[in-house]
């Protein structure tokens, strides 16, 4: 393939998507939708879809999208820029670099090795212990792809120790099984915290439009018996599918104590870190009651390690993509709005309703629940998917009888637990998916699995729970 053909690709990409953003644009608005309606749904819909095509980023798409909606009179700037002043996506972009110092002391990589000390000394141990190195640290962490940055090093260096490495086919399935388990790990992590994936505040936000108020607390509470349900079962549902060929791994624990002995006893900036990071769990989970305000406590947070000089100013400067995320996620989340606010998402749950509504609530919720689900194959983004899809998704399960509060917290766990369904289902797959260890046909065979049987534990055991704390 010559160097030109990914230029020439995105080319096409971006041709095709300007005329159907054109033809749609200048389209007659359907039904009762008024045109800037119509005008705000074609400017959303590709921002979206231009990521999927890889004609733009998706910082470069939402940008694009915000100055065409504002310089075309379809929205005023004041409603435009109001995402940037909005509490729930400050929240997201400090705790970003809160996550930063989680790294920056060794915290998280001691956590890895206390936990294959005393859980590795079998592979399926070894796979349980990925799972539990990822939901300890996850709360700290809003993004699933900088968990990955963790994960991924204590994974590839138990493989290893374990000898099982690229190329050498004696244990490969051992190294696959590790990465998957790392793959899969991320998928049910990210649904038991609030904090664990920016994309879940967001939706929380969302979900308030409806009636539905999420708080940290809350989240936990809802999401605690079917996410451990899914962590106990992924790592021995994996461990039958992949079969690795060894069942032992005395090694393992040795190592990890030995990687622990170099690392010395926890300094001072991991004690403060520690810390700080369980204050800020337990102040989130008691917000509500005290009427604290969450994005307050994560200032709050950043502002101790700050001031103590586990962060400086240089670790802050350096994370450029905190302010890239920052801007795509608020002008994302405003359009969004938007569109709710100017009739669009009413209109979109009437059609679907209509469709749906022979089915009864409970069937409707479930039948909701599965396309969100399989639609994510359509997507590279977690975030992009909920901000394209959820808002609709929750107005219509209202609509046709569905419990709000139960289907959208359904709809946010599915957010995070698809996200293995293909390679491309998250960033955070990249590391792993890149490793060596899986074909690309184990990498889509897993991640069926994975997401259907996620799909089943949060349906059959998830439903029941949430309708009887939502009783």
């Amino acid at each position: 393939m010559s160097p030109a053909s990914p230029r020439r690709r995105q080319f096409l990409a971006r041709a095709l998507l300007l005329a159907l953003a054109l033809g749609l644009w200048f389209a007659p608005a359907p039904g009762a939708l008024v045109p800037q309606a119509w005008h705000l749904f074609v400017l959303f819909a590709a921002a979206i879809v231009a990521v999927i095509l890889g004609a733009f980023p998706i910082l470069t798409s939402s940008i694009l999208a915000l100055a065409v909606a504002v310089l075309t009179g379809t929205l005023a700037p004041e409603k435009a820029y109001g995402g940037f002043a909005n509490g729930t996506i400050l929240l997201i972009v400090v705790a970003f670099l809160v996550a930063r110092a989680v790294v920056k002391c060794g915290l998280g990589e001691r956590l890895g090795h206390l936990t294959v000390s005393a859980f590795g000394r079998s592979t399926l141990g070894l796979g349980y212990s990925v799972f539990l190195v990822d939901a300890l640290i996850a709360p700290a962490f809003p993004s699933n792809t900088a968990r990955s940055g963790v994960l991924y090093p204590l994974a590839l260096s138990v493989a290893e120790t374990a000898g099982a490495k690229p190329g050498v086919p004696e244990r490969r399935r051992l190294g696959s099984y590790l990465m998957f388990a790392g793959m899969a790990s991320l998928t049910v992590s990210s649904a038991l915290w609030l904090t664990a994936m920016a994309a879940n505040p967001l939706g929380a936000e969302i979900a308030r439009g409806v009636g539905v108020e999420i708080d940290f607390g809350r989240w936990l509470l809802a999401s605690s018996v079917p996410t451990l349900v899914a962590m106990a079962l992924l790592p021995l549902l994996l461990y039958k599918v992949i079969r690795p060929e060894v069942a032992g791994t005395p090694e393992a624990p040795r190592a990890a104590r030995r990687a622990l002995a170099a690392m010395g006893p926890m300094g001072r900036d991991e004690k403060i870190v520690a810390v700080t990071f369980l204050g800020m769990v337990v102040l989130w989970g008691a917000a509500a009651t005290l009427r604290l305000d969450s994005t307050a406590i994560a200032f709050l947070g950043l502002a101790v390690l700050a001031g103590t000089g586990v962060l400086s100013v240089k670790d802050i400067s350096e994370q450029g993509d905190v302010l890239a995320t920052y801007i795509w996620f608020a002008i994302l989340f405003t359009l969004s709005q938007q569109l709710n606010e100017l009739g669009f998402m009413g209109f979109l749950g009437e059609r679907l309703a209509w469709r749906l509504g022979s089915l009864g609530p409970a069937l409707a919720g479930s039948a909701l629940v599965v396309a969100y689900v399989l639609l994510h194959y359509l997507f590279v983004s977690q975030t992009a998917h909920l901000l394209a899809l959820f808002g609709v998704f929750l107005s219509v399960g209202v609509q046709l009888g569905v419990s709000p509060a139960s289907l959208a917290f359904l709809l946010l766990f599915a957010t995070n637990f698809f996200s293995a369904n293909a390679p491309q289902g998250s960033s955070a797959n990249l590391l792993f998916a890149a490793s060596g260890y899986l074909t690309q046909g184990e990498l889509y065979k897993l991640g069926a699995i994975t997401t259907g049987a996620n799909l089943l534990v949060y349906l059959l055991v998830g439903t029941p729970w949430l309708l009887f704390l939502n009783r």
